[in-house]
C-alpha cells in the first residue's frame, strides 16, 4: 500500500503548478477541478458541495496550501482504500507540472522526465518545498551509472558537489531533471541506453520490481513449457506473455509461509526451481545456473523480509539513509549547541577580563591621586628651600656673566664654522653642476655620432642609387624605355633620401648648437667652481685647487674631440670610398 506522504508529494507539485503567481494561493475553481480528478483517480466517493462547504467563509478569495490541507486530509487522503493506480495519479500531476516547465530542452524524452520526476518524489525529503539532498542525488546517479554499465567518476561528482554549495547541497525536481537530461554524468552514452537505465531504476524504486527477465514456466493443466516474462516484487511474482506487459498471464502471492528451492533436471529442462505457496506452485526453468541462483536468492530474500515484517530493500535503504542523516544532523546540532556554550563561556571570560580592566583603571586613578599629593608635598618643600636659593642667586649671577662672555666667544666661533660649512656646501653644488654638464656634453656627443652615422648611411644609399642610375643609362636602346620608368622611381627615391639627408643635417646642426650651449654652461660651471675653490682656500688656507687639464688643438666632431690631422684622414677615406664605384664603371 502506498504511504500517505508519497501520495501527498505529487499533489503538492500539482498545487504548486496551479500557483502561477508564486503567492502560495490557488483559486477555488482550480482546486475544484484538481479535487475532482483526485476523487476519480483515487476511487473515492464524494460530494461536489464539500469543497464549497469547507471554504464557505471565503467564497471569492484564493485558498492557500495550508488552507487546502485540512480538506485534502479529511475528504481525500483519509478515505483512500488502497485500490487505485498510483502511476495514474503521478501522470495526472505530472501533466499539470510539465505544462508549466515545457521550455526545457534535454536529451531525454518526456516519458523519461516523468520517471525522473517520480524518482525525485520517492527520494525527496518529507518537508515542503520538496528538495532532494546531495546523498540521495549521489545514490540515484550511482544507481543510474551502474545500470547503464558506466564507471562512476568520483572527481566529477566532487566538482559538481562544490558547485551545489551555493544551493545548500540540494536540488528541486526541475534541477534534477535538467541534470539527468543534459547528460552531465552520462556523457558518451547513447540516448536509448540512458533511457533504458532510467526505466530500470524507475521500475525498482517506483514499481517495486526487484528482478525481471524471460524464463520458461511449466503449465498447471497441460504441463507444457512456455516462455514468459517474469517480474519479482516484494510480495508477488507475476508473469506476462512478453516484456511489453500487454497481457498478464498469472501471479503468485508471497507470504511468510512460501518457499523456493532448486529442482533436478527433468523433461529435458535444466536449471529448474520451484516457488511454493499455500495456494499454488510455479515450476520455472532459468536460462542458466547463474540466473537460477540469482532468482532463488532474490525470492528467498523477499520471503525472509515478509517473515521479519520488513519492506522492500530500496525502501529500507532509504529509511537507513534518512536515519543516518537525522543522526548526523542531531550531532551537528549538538556540536553547534556546544559551540554556543563555549561562546557564552568565552563571553563570560571577556566580561571578567573587562571587570579586571576596570579595576586596574580604578587602581591607576588612585595612584594618580597619590602622585598629585606627592607633587603638592614637593612644591611645599620647594617653597621652603626658595630662600636658600635666593641667597645663592648673587653667586650664580656672577657665574652667568662669566658664562655669557664665554658664550659670546663660542658664538663667534660657531658663526665662522657656519660660514665655512656654507662654503663647502656651495662648492659641492658647483662640482655637482660641473659633473652634470659633462654628462650632458657626453650625451650630445653620442647624439652627434649617431646622426653622422645616419648621414653616412644615407650618403652611401645616394651613392648606390647614383651607381644604379649610371648603370641604367649604359643599357641598350631597346631597354631604355623600360628602364626609364625605373630611373624615375629611383630619382624619386633619391629625392626622398636627399630630403631625409637635409633633415639629418638640420638635426646635426641643432645638436651642435646644443653642444655649444652645454660647453658654455660647462665653462661657466668651471669658472664658478674655480671661484668657490679660491674662496675656500682663502678661508682655510689649506685647500689646493686642482685645475682642469689643458685641452690641445682639438675640434669637437660627431666622433668626439679630434685634431685637424684626424679630420683630414677621415675626409680622404670618404673620398676614396666615393670614387671607387665610379672607377668600376
Amino acid at each position: 500500500m502506498v504511504h500517505k506522504d508519497e501520495i501527498l508529494k505529487p499533489i503538492w507539485h500539482a498545487f504548486a503548478a496551479l500557483d502561477v503567481d508564486r503567492t502560495g494561493k490557488v483559486s477555488k475553481s482550480q482546486l475544484k477541478v484538481l479535487s475532482q480528478n483526485l476523487f476519480t483517480i483515487l476511487k473515492i466517493p464524494h460530494r461536489t458541495a464539500d469543497l464549497e462547504e469547507h471554504f464557505k467563509d471565503d467564497d471569492e478569495g484564493l485558498v492557500s496550501s495550508q488552507g487546502y490541507m485540512p480538506y485534502l486530509n479529511t475528504f481525500i487522503l483519509d478515505k483512500i482504500q488502497g485500490n487505485f493506480d498510483f502511476m495514474e495519479l503521478n501522470r495526472m500531476c505530472w501533466t499539470l507540472c510539465s505544462r508549466k516547465q515545457a521550455n526545457f530542452c534535454m536529451l531525454i524524452t518526456d516519458n523519461d522526465a516523468l520517471k525522473v520526476w517520480c524518482i525525485f518524489n520517492f527520494l525527496s525529503e518529507d518537508h515542503y518545498p520538496l528538495i532532494i539532498v546531495i546523498e540521495e542525488i549521489e545514490y540515484f546517479l550511482r544507481k543510474l551509472i551502474e545500470t547503464i554499465g558506466g564507471d562512476w567518476n568520483e572527481g566529477r561528482f566532487v566538482d559538481y558537489k562544490a558547485q551545489l554549495s551555493a544551493k545548500k547541497y540540494c536540488l528541486n525536481v526541475w534541477e534534477l531533471i535538467e541534470l539527468v537530461g543534459k547528460g552531465y554524468f552520462t556523457k558518451g552514452k547513447e540516448r536509448q541506453t540512458v533511457s533504458l537505465g532510467i526505466n530500470e531504476v524507475y521500475q525498482e524504486l517506483i514499481l517495486n520490481i526487484l528482478k525481471q527477465g524471460y524464463m520458461m514456466k511449466k503449465g498447471h493443466k497441460r504441463k507444457n513449457w512456455t516462455e514468459r516474462w517474469f517480474e519479482l516484487r516484494p510480495d508477488s511474482v507475476s508473469y506476462y506473455e512478453s516484456e511489453e506487459l500487454l497481457e498478464k498471464k498469472g501471479y503468485i502471492l508471497l507470504d511468510r509461509h512460501c518457499s523456493v528451492e532448486s529442482l533436478p533436471d527433468k523433461d529435458g529442462k535444466r536449471n529448474l526451481f520451484i516457488i511454493k505457496s499455500s495456494e499454488k506452485s510455479l515450476e520455472i526453468s532459468a536460462p542458466d545456473k547463474k540466473k537460477r541462483q540469482e532468482w532463488i536468492e532474490a525470492v528467498q530474500d523477499c520471503i525472509n523480509r515478509l517473515r521479519q515484517g520488513l519492506s522492500a530493500p530500496h525502501r529500507e535503504a532509504r529509511q537507513r539513509r534518512r536515519e543516518l542523516r537525522s543522526r548526523l544532523q542531531a550531532e551537528q546540532e549538538n556540536m553547534e549547541l556546544k559551540m554556543r556554550e563555549l561562546h557564552l563561556a568565552n563571553e563570560s571570560k571577556q566580561n571578567q577580563l573587562e571587570a579586571m580592566r576596570k579595576n586596574l583603571e580604578e587602581a591607576a586613578a588612585r595612584a594618580a591621586m597619590e602622585e598629585q599629593m606627592r607633587i603638592r608635598t614637593q612644591v611645599d618643600l620647594q617653597n621652603r628651600y626658595r630662600m636658600d636659593l635666593e641667597r645663592e642667586k648673587m653667586v650664580r649671577m656672577q657665574m652667568e656673566q662669566q658664562m655669557a662672555k664665554k658664550s659670546s666667544e663660542l658664538e663667534q666661533y660657531l658663526q665662522r664654522m657656519q660660514v665655512l660649512e656654507d662654503m663647502y656646501r656651495r662648492l659641492e653644488e658647483a662640482l655637482e653642476e660641473e659633473r652634470q654638464s659633462r654628462q650632458d656634453e657626453e650625451a650630445v656627443r653620442k647624439l652627434q655620432a649617431r646622426l653622422l652615422e645616419e648621414e653616412m648611411s644615407k650618403r652611401a644609399e645616394l651613392e648606390q642609387l647614383h651607381m644604379q642610375q649610371q648603370h641604367a643609362i649604359s643599357q641598350t636602346q631597346l631597354e631604355k624605355k623600360e628602364l626609364e620608368k625605373q630611373r624615375l622611381e629611383q630619382e624619386r627615391a633619391l629625392q626622398a633620401a636627399m630630403v631625409q639627408l637635409d633633415s639629418l643635417e638640420r638635426q646635426r646642426q641643432g645638436a651642435l648648437e646644443q653642444y655649444e650651449e652645454i660647453t658654455k654652461k660647462l665653462e661657466q660651471a668651471t669658472n664658478k667652481t674655480r671661484s668657490w675653490k679660491d674662496k675656500v682656500a682663502h678661508q682655510e688656507g689649506l685647500i689646493r685647487l686642482v685645475q682642469p687639464g689643458v685641452k690641445g688643438n682639438q675640434k669637437m666632431t660627431n666622433w668626439g674631440p679630434e685634431t685637424e690631422t684626424d679630420l683630414n684622414m677621415r675626409e680622404k677615406c670618404w673620398k676614396e670610398r666615393k670614387n671607387k664605384p665610379n672607377n668600376g664603371l
